[in-house]
């Protein structure tokens, strides 16, 4: 009997995946549930099991522009697993004593790429959540593997006749320092489906909005004050850490509720345009991945609790950086927050996610001399973090936009107005 292996679908917008290649031969036999490829849509990455166990008979290559829905391989349940194949497979691990679950760390793809590429990934540091090794991390080894052997061949080549091995050691080390900055190589690879939607979004977000971008800056003194009193017990109780992102959402969804334009956005073009409004607040937070920015949403951010924020953003990082957020989580917000402070930026100007009609920009926070708000014209030290508020200026007047940041602003400033907001 032969089982059939289609693809599925990853939303309902989506009617088109690419596959990466597969990880297993065709006629190979493999287990149910067994990881046999690895699909990429333009919002999520899906991962391609086997419905039960058997022969794996392929029909589709790897490839872009696969539909939804397509047989691209069948299991033949009929054949059966080959002699000895279950104690074969299980003799490594108990080999292996501790390490028995080290494959584990590896994904799909990065499995498959160290193999073309000769790699052996177990070796490898993982970039990925719990040390989990990826497709960057198989790449970037192999990228080094070729530029030594390429260095320690040229050194050989290099080397007199007869000449010792401190020398011709010596010759290798000149001949590798000298190579990397003079190579010239130039290499292309194909876009993902996600960073090419990336790129459509970005672009339309600059050319179909009028978006103006205001900026101010916060003391962060009182949020790092309280924050720091109450860590360990809110992580007791909570089981989380209390970041600032939870101090900033509550404060955005009290400045949403304050300028509710901000909280809405345009449909429909030219004279059928309309302002859509939200009596609620579906607040996306901006999260980097390896394959680039996703932004899952917290849904009705204005009645979470600071644990749940965090507890939620914590769940989204964890998952986006695995391929493993549904599409459903990624769509829909009503406004998005990013922070670039985390990589470092001082100031930046956050790209409109479209429809939305704002963005707010997070970015580091840095000691600076400011007036001391309780001795006006004295100079004080203080932790600082420039705000920026990017915005539809269709929809959102300069002076909401303004106002919004400045309400952002005095609530975190004054933090304890969060409870009351």
């Amino acid at each position: 009997m032969a089982v059939d292996i289609t693809i599925p679908s990853p939303g309902e917008s989506i009617t088109e995946v690419s596959l990466s290649g597969w990880l297993k031969e065709d006629g190979a036999y493999v287990e149910k549930d067994e990881l046999l490829a690895e699909i990429e849509s333009d919002k999520a990455t899906l991962e391609l099991r086997a419905p039960a166990a058997g022969a794996l008979k392929i029909a589709t290559k790897k490839g872009d522009g696969i539909k939804v829905g397509a047989v691209v391989a069948a299991i033949d349940t009929s054949v059966a697993a080959p002699a000895g194949a279950k104690a074969v497979a299980a003799a490594p691990a108990a080999a292996a004593g501790a390490k028995a679950e080290e494959p584990a760390r590896v994904s799909g793809v990065a499995k498959k790429v160290a193999a073309e590429k000769g790699v052996n990934a177990t070796t490898l540091a993982g970039t990925g959540p719990s040390g989990r090794v990826m497709k960057d991390d198989v790449l970037a080894a192999a990228s080094s593997s070729a530029v030594a052997a390429s260095s320690s061949a040229v050194a050989a080549a290099a080397a007199p006749s007869g000449a010792g091995s401190a020398g011709g050691a010596e010759v290798k080390m000149r001949v590798a320092v000298a190579a990397t900055p003079g190579s010239r190589g130039t290499r292309r690879e194909k876009m993902t489906k996600l960073r090419q939607k990336i790129a459509e979004r970005l672009v339309h977000a600059q050319h179909s909005a009028a978006m103006l971008t205001t900026f101010n800056e916060c003391d962060m003194t009182e949020v790092m004050r309280l924050r720091g009193e109450h860590k360990e017990a809110f992580e007791k109780q909570h089981g989380i850490g209390l970041g600032f992102m939870s101090f900033f959402v509550k404060a955005a969804t009290s400045a949403l509720r304050k300028y509710p334009r901000v909280n809405a956005y345009i449909v429909g073009q030219g004279a059928e345009m309309e302002i859509e409004h939200h009596d609620y607040c579906d607040v996306a937070v901006a999260v980097g991945t390896e394959k680039g920015l996703v932004v899952p949403v917290l849904r009705n951010a204005e009645a979470m609790t600071f644990a749940q924020i965090e507890s939620t953003i914590k769940d989204f990082a964890i998952r986006a950086k695995d391929g493993k957020l549904s599409v459903d989580e990624m769509t829909g917000g009503t406004f998005t927050i990013s922070n670039g402070g985390v990589y470092g930026s001082l100031m930046s100007t956050p790209i409109l996610n479209p429809p939305q009609s704002g963005i707010l920009g997070m970015h580091a926070i840095k000691k600076r001399a400011v007036e001391d708000p309780k001795n006006p014209g004295q100079v004080a030290i203080r932790p600082m973090m420039y705000l920026a508020l990017s915005y539809d200026h269709r929809i959102i007047d300069g002076a909401e936009a303004v106002g919004f940041l400045i309400h952002i602003k005095d609530m975190i400033e004054k933090p304890e107005r969060l409870l009351f907001a």
